[in-house]
């Protein structure tokens, strides 16, 4: 897990430890892409964080380092940096949205395997990648219903996939099951969350 200074962190981190993984934190300050790339990680998950992709320590190496070493999430600023990595600009949102819900359609794959749709999400962004921007090596995966935002992407041909919206917050109410796909734990259909988290925000957020 890159840790990109954000109160949400160890919510992601609370939800895959629940799940049997073994999680590693690093700071996004405290890791090159070389670092990363010795770690050899299983999984990485790009956290949420403050300000734009660019100004987050070594994070945009990281994630060109590692886009074809291991399976990627990126979530809210981790979403944007991936997107920027492979050439879409990061852009001020249609609305600001931090600690809002909105109900989400997608596209049943990936993350949102097993998960009805639309469902609801939550969201706590300012900033943004455009559908009509994304680069040829990404497919939009889900859109917020109430105004069309972009809300996920899926790369054609690696295992990486960005969330706009927080997985982990208690206003995403499959957001357990998103993360047991991303890392590849079955939960049954009727599979209800032992996790309560606390309905906390981040100061700022992407």
């Amino acid at each position: 897990m890159i840790d990109n200074y954000d109160s949400f962190t160890f919510n992601l981190v609370q939800y895959m430890l629940a799940q049997g993984a073994e999680v590693v934190t690093k700071r996004n300050d405290a890791m090159t892409a070389d670092d990363a790339a010795a770690f050899e990680p299983t999984h990485l998950v790009i956290s949420p964080g403050p300000g734009r992709p660019e100004d987050a320590g070594n994070m945009m190496a990281i994630v060109e380092k590692m886009m074809d070493r291991a399976p990627m999430l990126g979530v809210c600023l981790g979403h944007q940096a991936i997107a920027q990595v492979l050439g879409a600009p990061v852009r001020h949102a249609t609305r600001l949205m931090h600690g809002k819900s909105s109900p989400m359609t997608h596209d049943g794959l990936g993350v949102y395997r097993g998960i009805p749709s639309p469902c609801e999400i939550g969201r706590y962004h300012s900033l943004s990648v455009r559908e009509d921007e994304l680069p040829t090596d990404l497919t939009p995966t889900s859109h917020a219903s109430d105004d069309g935002e972009l809300m996920g992407f899926r790369h054609r041909s690696l295992p990486v996939e960005g969330v706009q919206f927080h997985p982990e917050s208690v206003l995403t109410l499959d957001g357990y099951r998103m993360m047991a796909n991303f890392i590849g734990i079955e939960l049954p259909d009727d599979f209800v969350s032992p996790i309560a988290l606390p309905n906390q925000e981040p100061a700022e957020s992407a």
